[in-house]
């Protein structure tokens, strides 16, 4: 439908710069930037759990561990018990309060 209107508003020129614009249309490459747990969203830096956990397994990799930013996204437990383990690192130390709140009380 699209292609009869460009035909009949210029002829073939007009189809053949249709048919070589849609060739060269590039899919968008939707890659997120994380810089130290945070993510950039309309200029400013905001820290977002995706980026979060990516963090938390650079820090892991940091200490030898071997975590992959979608293992720790993916795996609750696998976070968890990295955060056992370095989740005082004051780099990760909010990521990990929420999958292992210190019990802070009177006792």
């Amino acid at each position: 439908m699209a292609l009869r209107l460009i035909v009949g508003i210029g002829g073939r020129i007009g189809a053949s710069v249709a048919l070589l614009s849609a060739g060269f249309a590039l899919p968008a490459e939707a890659k997120i930037a994380c810089n130290k747990g945070y993510q950039q969203v309309q200029g400013q830096w905001l820290a977002t759990p995706y980026c979060q956990d990516q963090y938390v397994a650079q820090v892991a990799h940091d200490y030898g561990f071997k975590a992959s930013p979608d293992r720790v996204r993916n795996d609750p437990l696998f976070k968890q018990h990295l955060c056992r383990f370095i989740g005082q690192d004051i780099r990760i130390k909010e990521s990990c309060d929420e999958v292992s709140p210190s019990v802070r009380g009177r006792f």
